[in-house]
């Protein structure tokens, strides 16, 4: 069984090294590829990985990114037919209510605060995973072994 790949944008060396940190103390061995911007994660999409059709099972979004920012990575991606249904969560440490409005209002799936607490924080990516990565279904996935 081939394992879904997870795609984590996130420009904070500290954040990314604790979401793989916790992903990997909740046995979530998923790859994971990493965009540091926001110009990098639409690349994976529209970019050269676009002709190898590689669509993770979720992406894992930041807003206050460098480049294109999360927001308008969430817009491109829901402006797309082809990236149209991909699964987004944004995972970010803003408070502000306008984020989760705005994130909310462009399609993201979810929206989740960093938690500040490291055992909150592998909590909520231990949920993360069992939902994307094993309770939910994709289109075009039915028939798959």
């Amino acid at each position: 069984m081939e394992l879904k790949t997870i795609l984590l944008v996130e420009d904070n060396p500290d954040d990314e090294a604790l979401t793989l940190r916790a992903l990997k103390k909740n046995n979530i061995a998923n790859e994971v590829t990493v965009a540091r911007d926001g110009q990098e994660a639409l690349d994976y999409f529209f970019g050269t990985n676009a002709a190898m059709n590689l669509t993770p099972a979720v992406v894992l979004l930041d807003l206050k990114l460098p480049k294109v920012s999360g927001l308008d990575v969430l817009q491109r991606l829901r402006g797309d037919e082809r990236t149209r249904t991909q699964p987004v969560v944004i995972l970010t440490s803003s408070k502000e209510e306008q984020d989760i409005v705005n994130g909310y209002r462009l399609g993201a799936n979810s929206y989740i605060r960093k938690p500040v607490n490291f055992d909150q924080f592998l909590e909520a990516v231990r949920q993360l995973g069992l939902y994307w990565l094993v309770l939910n279904e994709m289109p075009g996935q039915g028939g798959r072994p």
